[in-house]
């Protein structure tokens, strides 16, 4: 890993050796870890040049579009894999077998149900609470009601944590939204399918049961997989953070919802609904596309462009696929998606918008897709959680079983020197 040594120049000092490691693909890095020893720390607001462990499980070159889960292209998971096939791949760094899939399926729809209290436990919340702050506090809680398993130096009792909140946060999820409209909870069923099971209890009730649109569940099935993990982004750096303190599993990922709730980071495909309001209609699209370019302008084109991806999001020709497959499905003649596509024709048609990369990304589809299945914008950053959920846990099983040491960044430390009181 350290084949290359690089030298640090500091003034009125010796000259600071400092390794160069090495991964399997994307830019070296330097070891500054010996740095302390010399009374310099770096300084790197936002964490843009500093990687903060070292991990096997995804890898995104921002510049080339390229995604990879353990190696595999984010595009061929989401086409020819399923979410559960994807969540096995994650926590365990090789795709099932045959044998080894049927297990863990029937495993995460062994762990389904959640404990019958969490009625009283999910009763305590105002029914008009946003649903994340619900998931936050639900997903904490749930070391109340499964604490047999909280050994986190015991694998059996990772993988027994990890296989529960896999399983448990469709029901959650759907449970919150059952809650906030007023409708009876429904109880998962183990005859279908991840994404099925998701879609029945968030919108069938007992008086009546309909049957699961195949188009519409394997739309969910990929809006899961293209958000299972995205490396070391603000909610899994969290999850890492509050893991590297030995916290149980759940506190950690009660961590990372808050953080994802943040509207910089989760928020995007619900922005894009708030923005398509705010442009109203089709014959406002050249006006407000007029004052995206312009730099005096605050209006902002959300959905399209990405921090990471300065090329394409390798996520967005999938999901506009799906989004495609999904209105054909529905037959859903609603202005605010008749706007959204028309607003991606002309911006993908707009020089302006090519010469900058500034393409539509996963979030401006994804919205379009959960608003047209009948999903409420204040759910999409909870569907968020649900589908990063198995990313987060891979990240924390991953840095337990590495031994990391507790997380303690460092200040550039500008306010007052030593003084002493005035009387």
């Amino acid at each position: 890993m350290a084949d290359k040594k690089a030298q640090l120049i500091i003034e009125g000092a010796a000259p600071v050796e400092l390794p160069v490691l090495t991964g399997t693909v994307g830019p070296d890095v330097i070891d500054v870890r010996s740095l302390t020893s010399t009374g310099h720390f770096t300084f790197d607001p936002g964490f843009m040049s500093t990687a903060s462990c070292e991990s096997k499980i995804t890898y995104i070159d921002g510049d080339k579009g390229i995604l990879l889960h353990r190696g595999y292209p984010i595009e061929q998971l989401a086409e020819k894999s399923d979410y559960l096939e994807t969540c096995y791949l994650l926590l365990n760094g090789e795709l099932p077998t045959t044998e080894q899939k049927a297990k863990f399926v029937d495993t995460i729809k062994n762990h389904t149900i959640v404990h019958e209290q969490l009625k009283s436990f999910l009763h305590g919340f105002r029914r008009d609470a946003h649903p994340m702050a619900v998931m936050c506090g639900i997903v904490g809680a749930l070391s109340a009601f499964y604490h047999d398993s909280l050994d986190i130096n015991n694998p059996q009792h990772r993988e027994i944590s990890a296989h529960r909140l896999v399983a448990k946060m469709p029901t959650i999820a759907a449970m919150v939204y059952k809650y906030s409209m007023g409708q009876p909870l429904m109880y998962p069923r183990n005859d279908l399918n991840y994404s099925e099971n998701f879609l029945h209890m968030m919108f069938n009730t007992p008086a009546e049961i309909k049957p699961i649109s195949p188009v519409l569940a394997k739309a969910m099935d990929r809006i899961f997989i293209l958000h299972a993990d995205h490396e070391q982004n603000a909610s899994t750096s969290t999850v890492r953070l509050a893991g590297s303190t030995g916290a149980n599993p759940f506190a950690c990922i009660a961590a990372g919802i808050a953080a994802l709730w943040g509207p910089a980071h989760g928020g995007a495909n619900e922005a894009v609904l708030t923005m398509l309001d705010e442009i109203g209609d089709v014959s406002n699209v050249e006006k407000f596309l007029a004052k995206a370019k312009d730099k005096n302008d605050p209006f902002k084109l959300m959905g399209f462009g990405h921090r990471v991806y300065k090329n394409f999001d390798p996520r967005a020709k999938v999901m506009k696929q799906t989004c495609d497959e999904v209105l054909g499905e529905l037959g859903i003649n609603d202005p605010q998606l008749e706007l959204a596509m028309k607003l991606e024709e002309i911006a993908l048609n707009d020089p302006y918008f090519a010469e900058r990369n500034l393409y539509p990304n996963v979030d401006f589809y994804s919205g379009i897709i959960l608003k047209a299945i009948g999903i409420p914008t204040s759910m999409f950053t909870v569907i968020f959680a649900l589908a990063r959920t198995v990313g987060w846990i891979s990240h924390w099983k991953e840095m337990i079983a590495s031994g990391q040491k507790i997380g303690r960044p460092r200040q550039l430390y500008t306010g007052h020197p030593q003084r002493d009181l005035p009387r």
